[in-house]
């Protein structure tokens, strides 16, 4: 006797989970908080200016927008794993279309199966006017060097630049309003440059450099929204209908 509902592509939803799961491991670690430190700080000073009440977080991250400026109402969705709020498919979410005031893809595109369909869908949900975040490892960085030599979760990072996901953010009727850096450190673990690296840090931030090991690239789905058609006008019952005279000077001197 077969099953009334088959699961649908579940070897592909295995290898997702062990993808985000190893993923979530190596962010728990030392490097990973390291990188997730910087992208709070950025976070807290940009959250602040989101408009609307509905926030969606996708990310292998089980850390969401904590932020007092940040919209009321947040969900995190991703893999069945704890922390999720609602699990679902990366390029089947169960929101409606326009249906969220921002979208936060955190690490989203560097640990998933299919990265255009999974920013096909984050686009998807997001409301005329509304903002899509992405943030991602900076292949031309110390970070994305070390991924190509990494023998952790890292090696398995897509890391896409943040140029080409602009493309793809345009081709998606979004308009690229902002984008920032952040991470400058190396990703090193000793004791002696975690204790000067938050000094460094900071000195590097302020800088306009594009060699931060993370991106965050804040975009604006381009979107008319709807108004409603103007009643035709109808004249009013009872208004006499006009009718022609033949008054010209010749009736007149008759």
């Amino acid at each position: 006797m077969t099953e009334p509902f088959p699961a649908v592509c579940s070897a592909d939803e295995t290898a997702r989970v062990q993808l985000l799961q190893s993923a979530r491991a190596w962010l728990a670690g030392t490097l990973g908080q390291q990188l997730l430190q910087q992208e709070r700080l950025l976070l807290a000073e940009e959250l602040p200016r989101l408009v609307g009440n509905y926030l969606v977080h996708y990310g292998p991250s089980p850390e969401r927008a904590n932020n007092e400026g940040a919209p009321r109402f947040r969900v995190h969705l991703g893999a069945n794993l704890p922390g999720v709020d609602v699990v679902c498919d990366e390029q089947a979410w169960p929101l409606l279309d326009h249906g969220a005031d921002a979208v936060i893809v955190q690490h989203g595109l560097d640990f998933c199966l299919s990265p255009h369909g999974l920013l096909r869908e984050a686009a998807r949900c997001v409301r005329p006017g509304g903002q899509l975040w992405i943030i991602g490892l900076n292949p031309w960085s110390a970070w994305g060097l070390r991924h190509w030599f990494a023998q952790d979760a890292l090696r398995d990072a897509r890391c896409i630049g943040a140029s080409r996901v602009a493309d793809w953010l345009h081709l998606l009727g979004f308009a690229l309003e902002k984008r920032r850096f952040g991470g400058y450190c190396p990703p090193l673990s000793g004791a002696l440059w975690q204790s000067k690296k938050p000094a460094l840090e900071r000195g590097l931030t302020r800088l306009p450099l594009f060699g931060g090991g993370f991106y965050l690239l804040m975009a604006r789905k381009i979107g008319v929204g709807l108004r409603p058609l103007p009643k035709p006008k109808r004249a009013p019952v009872g208004k006499r209908v006009p009718i022609p005279s033949l008054n010209n000077e010749t009736d007149r001197n008759d």
